[in-house]
């Protein structure tokens, strides 16, 4: 991708090389709080639709959206680092390191994968085969997980395919705030010196993830919903 205006001496290619196992790692463990953190809050909420506890994980769940991640960044950093002293507040030197920036990057994206969740279950547990569970007496955690959940993952899947991409290589304000030597921040530098090769590069690997993502997404959709594949066929 040729060499980098900033950094004398090294390619692009040398620094994404370098730089991408760290926001793949940080991406990923934003993932594992987006799917723990919304989906069983998603769950809960529609199990307890009109509910005190409905209200209160509608109400976290817009917070989260609303919350910008730098703002949650900071105010984690504040709380658990230099309030509580549990956590560093910075750099990526471990799995302590790790805790902070992971949840403040994943946290928002829980918020949508809650509201979908809800809305998805909801929708499918209003569905006659969710009746007809019920009235042969099979328990309501079956019902939630074993029905209801399983077939309602097909949107989840498809908003979660595009999501991990950003989360992998969009963390560039997280990075920047929690000092790691990751591939967003230095296309924030790129940016801010006028490095045209390095940003051209971190943008053409983001838009190879988002393709690749999407691709893994509509293979998923086959093994998740064979109606999917007939459909296909009789076309």
């Amino acid at each position: 991708m040729g060499p980098s205006y900033k950094y004398i001496g090294r390619d692009v290619t040398d620094i994404i090389r370098d730089t991408f196992p760290v926001s793949l790692t940080l991406g990923l463990l934003a993932v594992l709080v987006t799917l723990g953190l919304g989906v069983p809050a998603g769950v809960i909420s529609a199990a307890r639709e009109n509910t005190l506890v409905d209200r209160t994980c509608i109400f976290i769940a817009t917070l989260g959206i609303s919350l910008p991640s730098f703002v949650l960044g900071t105010f984690l950093i504040l709380v658990f680092s230099h309030i509580l002293h549990w956590l560093p507040p910075a750099l990526w030197e471990g799995p302590r390191h790790m805790l902070l920036p992971a949840l403040a990057l994943g946290a928002g994206f829980a918020g949508y994968i809650a509201r979908l969740t809800r809305t998805t279950v909801l929708d499918v547990l209003s569905q006659d085969y969710i009746r007809t569970a019920r009235a042969k007496g099979l328990k309501e955690s079956t019902i939630l997980i074993k029905h209801a959940l399983l077939n309602s993952v097909t949107p989840i899947v498809s908003v979660m395919g595009p999501l991990t991409a950003g989360l992998v290589t969009g963390s560039f304000v997280i990075e920047f705030i929690f000092s790691i030597p990751g591939m967003g921040n230095y296309f924030i530098t790129a940016v801010t010196n006028r490095d045209y090769p390095l940003i051209m590069g971190v943008t053409l690997v983001y838009a190879v993830l988002i393709v690749l993502a999407n691709i893994a997404v509509d293979l998923l959709y086959v093994k998740l919903d064979p109606r999917v594949r007939l459909t296909g066929e009789k076309a």
